[in-house]
């Protein structure tokens, strides 16, 4: 099997927007560089990914997050033999703290919940609930269905259970927090709301307030080890298809803060994909001197296509394969770095040659 890196670099343009807040409601952003940069989590828009995987996969082939792994695994005890309903609930607490879960009473309803989230594929809830029905089951048994057949979700993204490690599972795939390429500044949109019952004479507003928000032109990177998830997956044909719907998620998905205020869904104007032999290597380097405000687009693809050309030759050798997708004002430069494709044929190409590296000896 070839050691097979899908890194996925994005220039991305965002509007107003407030995509991924903190606990103040402010836009979260971060100093990169000695200025203030626009920041959208890693966790918010892998949460937009595993959305999007869910039009792409089968159920059965994708993983929950939750606490309420009782209900999860009881349903599955029902629907396996239905003559346990009434112990339904039971059997799965005894099989789960089998496993290595702990759980502690739910305040906001009765009975109780994991001590903390859960990350179980669909298939692991199933193959626990045929073990719940079964005598004599063993905490490795218990333990081993919870570790094989992983959903695709589960091992892109990884799982872990402190109360547990050793249900840990290590992720196969990275995504860097975004970062505008470029210094911002928070703004404010000031708005009044007005009560459609009040009377005709009143001139005052039901509601006043103000959102925060800025504008950026985004760089986004991702990777994948796509031998450490074949070893998961356990076929070539599935790794591939899972490398190829991780990158088409990572594209296409935005995360959804203040979308229905600001309507902020766009698409990524230059993406630049490359299979490497070596690491996942983030190319965030280009913008650590931020570019102007004005032009950040163009400016940000020369600036990633001259960083790109010589780190590769300094330092970490060129990739296998590379390939762009990209519109607009785009430097030449950028274009020039791969294979210019469009998106169901980028999908495709990746789909294919991550499932022939991987199967090759």
């Amino acid at each position: 099997m070839n050691r097979t890196h899908v890194d996925v670099h994005v220039l991305q343009v965002a509007p107003p927007s407030n995509i991924n807040r903190d606990d103040t409601g402010s836009p979260k952003t971060a100093v990169y560089g000695g200025v203030m940069r626009a920041r959208v989590s890693s966790q918010a828009w892998k949460r937009a990914m595993r959305q999007e995987f869910s039009s792409r996969f089968d159920e059965h082939e994708l993983g929950v997050r939750t606490k309420d792994l009782l209900g999860l695994v009881s349903a599955e005890i029902v629907d396996f033999a239905p003559e346990q309903e009434e112990d339904a609930e039971k059997l799965a607490k005894n099989i789960l703290t089998l496993a290595g879960i702990s759980f502690k009473p739910n305040k906001s309803k009765d009975g109780e919940e994991a001590e903390a989230l859960f990350f179980i594929g669909r298939t692991q809830a199933k193959k626990l609930a045929e073990l719940a029905v079964t005598e004599g089951v063993t905490k490795k048994e218990a333990q081993q269905a919870l570790q094989s057949g992983s959903a695709v979700d589960v091992a892109l993204f990884g799982r872990m259970a402190a109360s547990a490690p050793e249900l840990n599972t290590d992720a196969c795939s990275q995504v860097a927090h975004a970062l505008s390429v470029h210094r911002v500044d928070t703004e404010y949109d000031y708005f009044t709301a007005v009560d459609d019952l009040s009377p005709e004479d009143n001139a005052g507003a039901g509601m006043i307030g103000a959102v925060e928000y800025n504008s950026s032109t985004l760089y986004r990177y991702a990777t994948v080890a796509a031998h450490a998830l074949c070893g998961q997956l356990g076929s070539a044909e599935a790794t591939g298809k899972a490398v190829a719907e991780f990158v088409r998620a990572f594209l296409v998905s935005m995360p959804s803060g203040k979308k229905n205020t600001f309507a902020n869904g766009t698409l990524p104007s230059a993406v630049l994909v490359t299979i490497r032999e070596d690491q996942g290597v983030n190319l965030v380097g280009a913008f650590e001197e931020a570019v102007p405000a004005e032009g950040a687009l163009a400016a940000a693809s020369e600036k990633l296509a001259g960083y790109a050309t010589e780190l590769y030759d300094a330092w970490s050798g060129q990739p296998v394969k590379s390939y762009t997708l990209c519109f607009g004002n785009i430097d030449a430069k950028f274009t020039a770095l791969g294979d210019k494709k469009n998106l169901n044929d980028l999908i495709s190409e990746i789909h294919a040659v991550v499932a022939e590296r991987i199967s090759e000896a």
